[in-house]
């Protein structure tokens, strides 16, 4: 899995296709989208016109996730992973997620017997959840899955460290994806950001995208603007001294910048 993947959340359809083809032409080769975005259709197109110009990259390179709307029925939750298949035109999708706990038990555990299936029929390659508390997760281990669901997507950055969920998906050998990285800019301008910014002669956002590396977690900053989208990616050229780490998590004050339904019944 590819260390940083460009997220198209709350793009429009046109915006996330010249998104995509400045993050493909920058170096990524990962894309999270969702059926909640509206935009798979678009996002799968500028994949497929940047392999169509660049036959050396093959869609194995390319890393596709998208994401269930609403966790409800098996047959329902069946159907629409096959929609997204077909609606992305990739002819497989790399990583499907269950977008969120929400629906209660019995949906979560029929919608993820869904993503069983689709794995098994070659409709998805890997099998994972959104937005999901330790709960949900004892939940399904408890059911007995034939797929342990490889990833957890959460919101996670200095200012909401989620240390001890965090922790749990990791002992779990669950990968943590974490979604606004760049704490959707609210926090650029923080003292501690700028002063180790300055430090390292990086900028914010590089300084934020190189703490969720190094704490093992795949970040999925979000840009519409090329050039951001490209210094976003470039964080190979210094390393966060383990001093300066611990200074970022203290940063920590559960700052939510869009929903948390980690604790959701």
């Amino acid at each position: 899995m590819p260390h940083i993947h460009l997220g198209v959340y709350l793009m429009s359809g046109g915006e996330a296709s010249k998104a995509v083809t400045y993050a493909l032409e920058a170096g990524y080769r990962a894309v999270d989208s969702a059926q909640m975005y509206h935009n798979e259709k678009q996002v799968g197109r500028s994949i497929l016109s940047f392999l169509e110009a660049h036959p050396e990259v093959k869609r194995e390179d390319i890393h596709y996730t998208t994401k269930l709307a609403s966790n409800s029925d098996y047959d329902t939750a069946r159907k629409s992973i096959t929609k997204s298949v077909k609606e992305c035109g990739l002819g497989y999708i790399d990583l499907f997620l269950l977008h969120s706990p929400y629906g209660g038990k019995r949906a979560r555990l029929e919608s993820w017997k869904a993503v069983e299936d689709a794995v098994e029929a070659g409709e998805i390659r890997i099998g994972g959840v959104s937005n999901y508390g330790e709960k949900h997760l004892d939940e399904l281990f408890s059911s007995n899955p034939r797929l342990k669901p490889a990833v957890n997507q959460i919101e996670v950055h200095p200012f909401n460290t989620r240390t001890t969920l965090t922790s749990y998906c990791q002992s779990h050998d669950i990968f943590v994806e974490a979604y606004a990285p760049l704490a959707r800019a609210y926090k650029m301008k923080d003292p501690t950001i700028l002063a180790l910014a300055k430090k390292y002669n990086c900028t914010s956002a590089q300084l934020m995208v190189r703490w969720s590396l190094q704490h093992g977690y795949v970040p999925l900053p979000k840009s519409v603007n090329k050039s951001r989208i490209e210094e976003n990616a470039k964080i190979e050229g210094f390393e966060i001294k383990e001093d300066d780490m611990q200074r970022m998590d203290k940063l920590d004050e559960y700052l939510v910048t869009d929903w948390d339904p980690v604790d959701a019944p």
